[in-house]
């Protein structure tokens, strides 16, 4: 929103789209798997710890809400520390802490120490693998980047699909502690993840560039200066409003099937389903973002992704049997999916390479805070009229207004801001790999004034992507 940032990384190296950035991808696929799907595959064990602790549904449903609450709420600290100390140290620091917080619950004795262990610590764990995923693929990828956020969105459903039937398993053969024991052991993956993020390296600078070099300024630990961008306010408000009602008809759609009388198995395919469509959604949707006519706008294709999931979650408030649920699960599965490859697509677009460590754990720290209150809320409505249909209205409202917000604020406030211009750093750094990769050795004696007219008088281009003022992205 605004413009295209420039999108290189720190040390001003362009992103290669490829090569050991498919190493990259795979990481941040298994990443943002088990980030997404662990909070939701845990609740399979949920039936053995009522029975050994002697508690309700709603206690240790506390599990998935922390956890949850974990991945979005740590987004400022996740971004200080990868400022701090960088991606790949902070990644392994993570998975440690995902594995080590499993395992120890295998040896609680209270749901107390659960929540401590299973909820804050592993959330912790993956909370400082997922965002340091997302910020490495978009420093290794730009031409490529809507594919590579939507192939590595698809782990979430793939991962989903997976993880349950595995707890299932393991449930069934060792019991909740051998379960959580094992699924400890295999959270040690985001290790191998965190060590796949290697950091680019920047080009070998000569004699002559390197005085410029030193005097560029520290780097901010959370660069809050992203607020005065207003595609990214804009983006955090929309945000905000959409996840307060996108998370919900997952949650009720199983109960909604056993509420019209099918049985608990013939429910909990109507998950499975929309997994699946899900899973094909994601990669998709970030082909045709990727393309050259979309991708200048797909701040509005985004739009349409959000209008598509609300309008469909009005439509499913009118079901009346497992048929119109089961339409239901196809088209929220194909707009869900849409809405997952394009959300830090967009958000990458708005703020760039640079601010995007602090940008994205500001807007999780927003999300978290609408993430805790949606659910909830819906489960509120549900208790007082006891109707699901008009659990599926607000939802659908509520992800609707997102996207008017985002669209309309797009169009009518910042269509014809233009990008501002960089620093005197990033403008030096620049213009020196600009001559280290297009100019002659007699070229690069261009004088610093003729250069500073240069940018000014040019707009400012990155790969393929040119500054258009307008659209936002």
């Amino acid at each position: 929103m605004g413009a295209v940032v420039a999108d290189d990384g720190p040390s001003g190296v362009k992103a290669p789209d490829g090569g050991w950035g498919w190493a990259v991808l795979f990481g941040c696929f298994i990443i943002t798997g088990f980030s997404y799907a662990f909070p939701k595959a845990v609740s399979v064990f949920f039936k053995e710890l009522i029975r050994e602790f002697g508690i309700g549904y709603s206690d240790t449903a506390w599990i998935s809400s922390i956890l949850l609450a974990m991945l979005y709420g740590t987004g400022p600290l996740c971004s200080v520390c990868v400022n701090r100390f960088g991606c790949r140290p902070v990644m392994l620091v993570g998975g440690l802490f995902a594995s080590v917080g499993m395992v120890i619950a295998s040896f609680c004795t209270s749901i107390v120490q659960i929540y401590l262990t299973a909820g804050v610590i592993t959330g912790l764990g993956l909370a400082l693998n997922f965002q340091p995923s997302l910020i490495m693929l978009n420093r290794y990828f730009d031409k490529r980047r809507p594919l590579a956020n939507g192939l590595s969105a698809a782990g979430s459903p793939v991962f989903l699909c997976a993880l349950s039937p595995l707890g299932q398993i393991l449930q069934h053969e060792y019991g909740w502690r051998g379960g959580f024991l094992i699924l400890g052991g295999m959270l040690l993956n985001c290790c191998v993840c965190g060590a796949l993020m290697r950091p680019l390296e920047p080009p070998k600078k000569s004699e002559a560039t390197k005085e410029p070099a030193e005097k560029k300024v520290k780097k901010k630990l959370l660069d809050f200066s992203v607020f005065k961008d207003g595609g990214f306010v804009i983006y955090t408000l929309a945000a905000s409003i959409m996840v307060l009602g996108l998370f919900v008809p997952p949650v009720f759609v199983v109960s909604y099937a056993k509420d019209l009388g099918y049985q608990d198995t013939k429910a909990a395919f109507l998950l499975t389903i929309l997994g699946f469509i899900d899973i094909f959604a994601r990669p998709i949707c970030g082909m045709v973002a990727g393309l050259k006519w979309v991708r200048p706008r797909c701040v509005y294709l985004f739009s349409f992704a959000m209008i598509f999931n609300g309008f469909t979650d009005l439509m499913g408030s009118m079901s009346v049997d497992y048929g119109g649920l089961v339409v239901f699960c196809i088209f929220f599965g194909i707009s869900y999916g849409m809405v997952g490859a394009l959300q830090f697509e967009v958000l990458m677009a708005i703020v760039g390479t640079q601010k995007f460590s602090s940008a994205i754990g500001l807007v999780l720290l927003a999300e978290a805070m609408a993430v805790l209150i949606g659910p909830p809320s819906a489960g509120k409505l549900l208790d007082a009229t006891g109707r699901y249909m008009f659990v599926f209205i607000i939802a659908g409202i509520e992800v609707t207004t997102s996207a008017l917000v985002l669209a309309l604020g797009n169009f009518f406030c910042i269509k014809k801001k233009s990008e501002e211009p960089h620093t005197k750093e990033e403008a030096a750094e620049r213009e020196e790999l600009n001559k280290s990769e297009d100019k002659t050795p007699e070229d690069a004696k261009v004088d610093s004034i003729e250069v500073e007219q240069f940018l000014k008088d040019e707009p400012e281009k990155n790969g393929e992507v040119v500054t258009n003022p307008e659209t936002c992205v």
